[in-house]
């Protein structure tokens, strides 16, 4: 894909997060916030060699919060982020790649506390910047999988 073509999403998407070994993940694209969240529990630092990393655990299926995960990645930072209520968190950051359609680059992710939220994932603006347009009319414009049912439950 070239920088100039600009692929076209709806506001909710599934993309693959195949550094963290995630599938089809229903993400919320929203240009209102500046990066990209991911929900996780459990977080823990550890050290490897001199690096920080974590380790944490996802809820990869949409549908059955009951099934966990546990994946690691290298901290890029800790940054003060300011979430949709206006409260500060300190969080996690970390670089990996997403696919989304036919395309892949790496984005950068901070790891939060999303369970109220009913998105496990949102995609920001950060991760979008001269790659994607985003019709807010339409929902899962990339993904096959989806059924017609269940692109209507989602709305």
């Amino acid at each position: 894909m070239t920088k100039s073509k600009k692929q076209l999403v709806g506001i909710t998407e599934l993309c693959d997060l195949p550094e963290l070994e995630i599938k089809e993940l229903h993400v919320r694209v929203d240009s209102g916030a500046k990066t990209s969240s991911l929900h996780v529990d459990n977080l823990q630092e550890f050290k490897k060699g001199k690096e920080l990393w974590i380790s944490f655990d996802i809820h990869p299926d949409y549908h059955n919060v009951e099934k966990i995960v546990r994946r690691k990645a290298k901290a890029k930072a800790i940054r003060t982020i300011k979430s949709s209520n206006a409260t500060k968190e300190h969080r996690y950051v970390i670089d990996t790649l997403i696919k989304l359609g036919d395309d892949e680059w790496t984005i950068e992710l901070t790891l939060t506390d999303r369970s109220g939220m009913t998105y496990l994932m949102l995609l920001g603006r950060e991760a979008m910047a001269g790659r994607l347009l985003i019709d807010p009319e339409l929902e899962y414009v990339l993904s096959d999988s989806v059924s017609e049912d269940n692109k209507k439950q989602k709305a």
